[in-house]
């Protein structure tokens, strides 16, 4: 799984926020009104914004709606299941995946060792 931009991956953000179908204007617009995208955002074009979706559906992250105009995008996973993919990705080349877990659960919060345990059934 290819890592992502700083725009990508704020687009993804919005797409998971939204959780529907939107319009590359629409996200230039919510893209406009964060914070952390500043002035930049504000001045960012449509054709931009499709490029960047463009990107993301090649990398199977976004998928298009077809037939209909303007189209509209939404994420093909949430972003739970991409983050466990990412994760899985990131183990799977590890050498010693022992090691790599232990570490893992060893920084883990008390909170996040009692789901842990919990998920696995040994709560």
């Amino acid at each position: 799984m290819a890592s992502l931009g700083e725009l990508e991956r704020a687009v993804m953000d919005l797409l998971w926020e939204t959780q529907e179908a939107v319009t590359a204007n629409t996200l230039r617009d919510l893209l406009a009104q964060r914070p952390s995208q500043g002035e930049e955002a504000k001045e960012l074009a449509v054709t931009t914004v499709l490029t960047v979706l463009s990107r993301l559906e090649k990398k199977g992250l976004v998928e298009r709606e077809r037939g209909i105009r303007p189209h509209r995008y939404q994420a093909v996973t949430s972003r739970a299941e991409h983050t466990a993919e990412l994760m899985h990705e990131v183990l799977g080349t590890a050498t010693d995946r022992e090691a790599v877990l232990a570490r893992f659960i060893g920084s883990v919060s008390d909170g996040e060792a009692a789901t842990l345990r919990k998920l696995l059934g040994r709560d």
